[in-house]
């Protein structure tokens, strides 16, 4: 590991000096940060991102952050003798999955990443969708063709929810009051179940509802690439909608997309998909002009 390259103090003013501006347009608003990806197994990077969360909150931000664990759930599985299944890009969870995926979202993922957060000096407060009846859901449903008959077949996903409805009357006791909710995408649904959510969906609704001015999905591209593989700097939502019709933004890329279509007309202001494992992703979109990742607008 190499030495970080020596910065002035007359470099670190100036550089403080030349983020006021973005802080200022920042100053008090809500941003909602999906962290998910192989970032999230890496242990540097998680406690550079639990440093950089509590930047944001010491400039007078409203960080919220949400984790997903996907690699984290296939490790236990695996370790349990379990096999994952997926279809229709969701794991298809079963009543024995769900208390895996249960006991690693809401448990060592997200209280591993309370810690750091509050190692660097935060007050991060660690809960999933289920506390307070803040997110409820319902059954997830997706559909395929079966190619031999020719006709559409409805796709059992087990406890995968949809978020219906996100009540913000516990996250509203916590923002805005040096408190720093770390989210879990679990949710319940009215007859009490559990279900599992998708974290780029349970983001989507929590933004959504918060009216946040950014939501930020950290993942492991660079954000929209083009059909020629370069990054996409920014999109109109009818950009977006364009290039999903005609074929460049393709596979997992296009429940990314939607996600964010669905917070912008939910009134998020704008919404970032920036690579997590950049050193200091979440800083360079929010703090310099040159941004990362592609922001997607109404």
């Amino acid at each position: 590991m190499t030495d970080a390259p020596h910065i002035s103090p007359l470099d670190q003013a100036r550089i403080l000096s030349e983020a006021l501006p973005h802080m200022q347009q920042y100053d008090e608003e809500t941003i909602v940060i999906k962290y998910g990806g192989h970032a999230m197994g890496a242990e540097n990077l998680a406690r550079a991102f639990a440093r950089d969360i509590v930047l944001l909150e010491q400039t007078a931000i409203n960080p919220v952050v949400v984790h997903g664990g996907g690699p984290q759930i296939a490790t236990m599985m695996k370790r349990l003798g379990l096999e994952s299944e997926f279809a229709a890009g969701l794991r298809v969870t079963d009543a024995a999955t769900i208390e895996i995926v249960e006991m690693v979202l809401a448990g060592s993922i997200n209280k591993q990443l309370v810690g750091y957060i509050n190692e660097a000096g935060g007050k991060a407060v660690g809960l999933c969708g289920k506390d307070g009846n803040m997110v409820s859901a319902s059954k997830a449903t997706r559909t395929t063709i079966d190619p031999d008959l020719n006709i559409e077949k409805v796709i059992d996903l087990g406890f995968v929810g949809e978020p219906e409805k996100v009540d913000l009357t516990l996250l509203n006791q916590l923002i805005g009051h040096e408190l720093i909710p770390v989210l879990a995408p679990l949710a319940t649904s009215k007859t009490g179940q559990t279900f599992n959510v998708n974290a780029d969906t349970f983001a989507g609704a929590v933004a959504g509802a918060l009216k946040a001015k950014r939501l930020l999905l950290l993942t492991d591209v660079p954000g929209v690439l083009d059909k020629s593989k370069n990054l996409i700097p920014e999109l109109s939502v009818k950009d977006a909608r364009k290039l999903i019709a005609e074929g460049t933004i393709s596979g997992g890329m296009i429940p990314k997309v939607e996600t964010c279509i669905y917070a912008l007309e939910q009134g998020v202001q704008g919404v970032v998909i920036i690579d997590g494992k950049t050193q200091h992703a979440v800083l360079l979109e929010l703090f310099t002009n040159q941004g990362t990742g592609t922001l997607i607008h109404k």
